[in-house]
């Protein structure tokens, strides 16, 4: 009888263990492939070597060998798994050792008696040599080679050294460590290394077998970061995939089994194999129909996945390590308050859901107040400081506020919609508002209930949508001031507006539960239809991925904040994905970077910013690093990617309004090497502050898209040309720290260097180096004092 144990407890806190009836008569040795955790090997006192296809620890183990070896060398005692070649194994009698391949029913290899019972075996970790000992009165080693000459099978091979052992031992290596044990131990094994738990840095497990109990005794290097990955104690290992078969050994292949790289995942190892590899075997790599399903930690799983080719590697470790994203580090940075405007009062909270509160383009920013007649402040980003304390020049709108935005091909352009269901023009002159606005350019008329929001046209210059409280999406040609199209098909209140990325589709999501496609120059209902957000406090939505897909922010039947991801080729099957975020009453309102696919997003009164990797495949959403404000804000407006430092690895910069500022905000990538352009982050972005075309032209099928440009300074050179780095050790070998000196000598060290420094100096002082005064002067000196004292006396 066999009983199988996992290493690890089960979720709950109990070691699984189970049973396998093997022999007639007493199991003597057993192993473990090395190729495949699930294929054991025993012999034992009944003449028979027996593997067996484990299942996994829980399910009915079956009782049918996989294969079945029987000796005729009398009661066999060891058993050993070859380091390299699949299915080869070296099995010992009392005084005789046989080399099996287990797919063939006889032996590759006798090999010649010992003198009396053997006691070991082992092989040379190249699979070449085998060596065994022996119990006589002189104890001796045998070492077998296999590989200077090809024998027939079933020859006997003679062995090609024997040494003697004295009873003394010298061992060239140093005690790092020692455990003691209060019971006796029976057996001893190690654990391999992708078990180890790599967040107290444990390099080696051992299972010690006692009389009732099998206690593992865990090797740990103290480090002060202990959950980080420690690479240097980890180093690379040898894999878990053949190099050779048996048959292919046996005829004098002599290749090595591969050496594989550990990863480190959520503090779990992992084996991922750099370099393809050929050879397998039908017990080295099972079927489908006989191997149990492996959890995609277990070692033969991966060994099974070793990769042909360096793309598939990537995706290997990739899927292994879980989803990651070079923007996942990013931070948000308030500027300097050089840069801010400050003491800005009266500002109206009371803007609708669907609109964003505020509106800003690269030059100035326009705020509604809270002052009757609806009036708007313009501020000019050029001239930041404290505004003051009386009042300023204002848009007066006459009505209140509904939604606002800037024109993005002409910054003076800005339109507002207003309570009473009309769309005002205005003409911010240039360098900022000097005097009050009461008259707008023009005045677009045409829905019969309040507006919900404007959008404008990403391509075409003067096209201009909006959502009304009567149900209807309108398209407008501000050139002439007329209605171009009116959209239909909506049941309940429009939350949200977006154009697809090359202008040609209107997406909207819907109060009642619906998001909508439409083609506005073909058709006035819906191209396509399909499930919204369940719950109904609002919505947002915005392309991504190139157009491939719609995404929507909203609530769910909880209320909770939730992200939706929609195919935009079959609205009608729901989400593809989803990402929940947090309980709030405000909706998040997105922004979508497409050079990068880095979604940002905030709300009204928030003080955290979300940041998301948007990505065309599953996981689809890698969050990243959020970023968070001192105090709520009313929202974020973002500026025209030329307003970024691209030298600083900037990706996107915005406006922040707080309750009495307004503040610039960077968004960085950290890198190491700034002082190279960062063309993996920056690549050429679309000018969409310019028209592609008019709104005519777009009305008749004319499609158009942006001209783009690089954000390369000329005096800067692209990173992916910067010439390689040499990689440096992040940590020191570990013989530094086992060398590491005592307080004592480095006190002593610090005394000699200070007795180096200053030196053993006979040279003369100083003022042993003046030189003294000749005895006639001092006979001078005396003589002039005595008359200078005869003198003064006399007079």
């Amino acid at each position: 009888m066999v009983g199988l144990c996992s290493v690890d407890p089960g979720p709950d806190g109990k070691w699984t263990v189970m049973q396998i009836p093997c022999h007639a008569d007493q199991v003597t040795d057993l192993d473990f492939s090395p190729f495949d955790d699930y294929l054991l090997a025993t012999c034992s006192s009944d003449e028979t070597v027996k593997l067996w296809r484990l299942c996994e620890l829980g399910q009915e183990q079956s009782a049918s060998v996989e294969v079945s070896l029987k000796s005729s060398e009398g009661r066999l005692e060891l058993l050993l798994f070859h380091p390299t070649a699949s299915g080869l194994l070296a099995v010992a009698s009392a005084r005789g050792i046989q080399v099996w391949d287990t797919s063939r029913d006889k032996a590759l290899a006798v090999l010649e008696q010992h003198a009396d019972q053997l006691q070991g075996l082992t092989w040379k970790e190249d699979g070449s040599l085998l060596a065994s000992s022996c119990k006589v009165s002189k104890t001796s080693v045998k070492q077998f080679d296999f590989l200077d000459s090809v024998y027939g099978e079933g020859k006997t091979v003679s062995y090609i050294k024997e040494a003697a052992v004295q009873p003394f031992l010298l061992c060239l290596c140093f005690a790092v460590s020692h455990c003691l044990s209060d019971a006796s131990t029976r057996g001893i094994a190690l654990v391999p290394k992708h078990v180890l738990n790599v967040g107290c840095c444990e390099v080696l497990r051992v299972l010690q077998l006692t009389e009732n109990f099998i206690i593992p005794i865990s090797y740990q290097v103290p480090r002060k970061a202990g959950q980080d990955f420690h690479a240097d104690l980890y180093p690379d290992t040898l894999g878990h995939t053949p190099a050779v078969t048996a048959e292919e050994w046996w005829q004098g292949a002599n290749k090595q089994v591969q050496v594989v790289v550990l990863f480190c995942s959520t503090l779990k190892l992992f084996l991922v194999q750099l370099e393809p590899s050929t050879s397998s075997s039908p017990l080295s790599t099972p079927s489908s129909s006989a191997a149990p399903s492996r959890s995609p930690s277990s070692t033969s799983g991966l060994s099974s996945g070793f990769l042909p080719s360096p793309s598939q590697s990537s995706r290997a470790i990739q899927s292994m390590l879980g989803p990651s994203s070079k923007f996942r580090h990013i931070q948000g940075t308030v500027l300097h308050r050089a840069t801010h405007i400050t003491n800005l009062r009266g500002m109206s909270l009371t803007t609708p859901g669907e609109c964003d509160g505020f509106c800003a383009n690269a030059q100035r920013v326009a705020v509604p107040l809270a002052i009757a007649g609806g009036q708007i402040a313009v501020l000019e980003l050029s001239q930041p400081g404290k505004l003051p304390d009386t009042a300023l020049p204002t848009i007066q709108n006459s009505v209140n506020v509904a939604d606002l935005c800037w024109d993005p091909f002409d910054f003076h352009k800005l339109v507002v919609a207003g309570d009473d269901a009309k769309i005002r023009v205005w003409m911010v002159p240039e360098g900022g508002l000097l005097e009050t606005l009461t008259e707008p350019r023009c005045i677009l008329q045409g829905h019969t209930e309040k507006i919900y929001s404007i959008k404008f046209h990403p391509h075409a210059s003067g096209l201009l949508v909006s959502s009304s409280y009567d149900m209807t999406v309108r398209l407008w040609d501000l050139d002439t001031g007329n209605e171009v199209r009116k959209l239909s098909g909506h049941q309940d209140q429009i939350f949200g507006m977006a154009w697809s990325p090359n202008g040609k589709f209107l997406a909207t999501v819907c109060k009642d539960g619906k998001v909508r496609l439409y083609d506005p120059r073909k058709s006035a209902e819906p191209i396509q239809e399909g499930p919204g957000p369940e719950g109904h406090r609002g919505g947002r939505l915005v392309w991504v991925c190139n157009g491939q897909y719609l995404l929507v922010s909203g609530f769910d039947c909880r209320s909770e904040r939730q992200l939706y991801l929609y195919s935009c080729e079959s609205l009608a099957s729901g989400a593809v994905a989803t990402a929940p975020t947090d309980v709030s009453p405000s909706t998040l309102i997105p922004f979508y970077d497409s050079d990068t696919s880095v979604l940002i997003l905030t709300g009204k009164g928030d003080t955290r910013v979300y940041i998301f990797e948007i990505m065309s495949e599953a996981p689809y959403f890698t969050e990243c690093s959020s970023f968070h404000s001192s105090e709520p804000h009313k929202g974020l407006c973002f500026l025209t990617k030329t307003e970024c430092d691209v030298r600083d690895v900037e990706i996107a910069r915005a406006i922040r309004l707080g309750k009495t500022t307004i503040e610039p905000v960077a968004f960085k990538v950290p890198r190491v090497r700034k002082e190279f352009f960062q063309d993996d982050v920056f690549p050429e972005t679309a000018v969409w502050w310019e028209p592609a075309l008019t709104a005519s032209a777009w009305l008749l099928g004319t499609d158009a898209q942006h001209r783009k440009i690089s954000l390369k300074p000329k005096d800067m050179t692209p990173v992916s040309l910067a010439p390689k780095e040499a990689p440096v050790r992040k940590y020191l070998p570990s013989s530094v720290y086992l060398e590491e000196k005592t307080d004592e000598q480095k006190k002593e060290e610090l005394l000699s260097a200070m007795v180096a420094k200053l030196g053993n100096r006979e040279d003369p002082l100083p003022q042993e180096l003046f030189e003294g005064v000749d005895e006639d002067e001092w006979v001078r000196l005396e003589l002039y004092l005595c008359l200078k004292f005869w003198n003064l006396n006399t007079a």
